[in-house]
């Protein structure tokens, strides 16, 4: 027996495709200023801080892509849509990060033994004009970060890449200052594993998403003590729970009950508290007789 919950998750997106657009435009613009400031200026601090500019910008066009694919009708092949096409979207951004970022450090290493004049008011005043741009493409995001995730995740990344800009800022100001020159490839390098430490994070989820894992927000043994303690049920087995995509996520299971099917009250309430407790949305629960025999899914480990 299927039930399927009318949820609000992909619905708060529905107004955010203008401020996707702006914000992006505005991010890769950004992207582009500072590669090329960060060539003539000698700086590959300005140039971690392009590259980390643009995976926010990449993060932006993955959620903007998971806006548009989220309206997409289901197919007869793809009967689910495109939703999971976001997280195949992040797996790619996380490898492109990685990357970019490798190649930044290893200029940067090379910086050490082979120092440039870097031009600190230039990376200074580039620098403060991301904080700028960063603080008001997060001002944008901030309405919608509270009601969905991949909001939340393009706004927290603004807020980090503000956050490099300002390393930036500093690093230019204590160089016009000092004259050490060995402070930008220093930083480059700190913004670098910065970077690597975030996409990381991202890789193992994005990954772990692609497997059908458990996404890391729900304790699977939770749900299989709320399941199996709900009125009339013997016992369970055959439970799955997985992300549908970046925002929504599916069960399956098998409910053992003596005395059969529960009614449509049942599911409906259960169905709606699988979204209240575990914001799992796509529910899909089997109802099985307690005296028919033993189901060929039951062994934990069959699946």
């Amino acid at each position: 027996m299927h039930d399927h919950h009318d949820h609000d998750h992909g619905h708060a997106l529905s107004n955010f495709g203008r401020t996707f657009a702006l914000v992006t435009a505005l991010n890769l613009g950004l992207v582009a200023l500072k590669v090329f400031y960060g060539v003539v200026a000698h700086s590959v601090a300005l140039l971690a801080d392009a590259g980390h500019s643009f995976g926010d910008a990449l993060s932006l066009v993955i959620a903007w892509g998971a806006h548009i694919l989220a309206k997409l009708n289901p197919t007869a092949r793809y009967t689910y849509g495109f939703r999971s096409a976001s997280i195949l979207a992040a797996l790619l951004n996380g490898v492109i990060l990685l990357v970019v970022t490798g190649a930044i450090a290893w200029e940067a290493i090379g910086r050490f033994f082979e120092q440039q004049e870097v031009a600190g008011a230039t990376v200074m005043v580039v620098a403060a004009l991301g904080i700028l741009i960063s603080g008001l493409s997060a001002w944008l995001l901030m309405k919608g970060q509270k009601a969905d995730l991949n909001i939340r995740g393009a706004f927290l990344h603004m807020m980090a890449d503000a956050a490099a800009s300002l390393g930036v800022v500093v690093a230019g100001g204590l160089i016009l200052l000092t004259g050490w020159n060995w402070l930008d490839p220093t930083t480059s390098l700190i913004i670098s594993a910065a970077i690597v430490w975030g996409t990381w994070g991202l890789l193992r989820e994005a990954i772990n998403h692609s497997l059908d894992a458990v996404p890391a927000e729900i304790d699977p043994r939770e749900v299989a003590e709320f399941l199996g303690g709900l009125p009339g049920v013997v016992s369970i087995h055959d439970l799955h729970v997985w992300a549908m995509s970046t925002t929504e996520t599916a069960l399956t299971c098998h409910l053992v009950m003596p005395k059969g099917c529960p009614g449509d009250e049942f599911l409906q309430k259960l169905c709606d508290e699988l979204h209240d407790k575990f914001e799992i949305a796509h529910p899909t629960v089997q109802i099985e007789l307690a005296d028919t025999g033993a189901c060929k899914l039951a062994p934990e480990r069959v699946v």
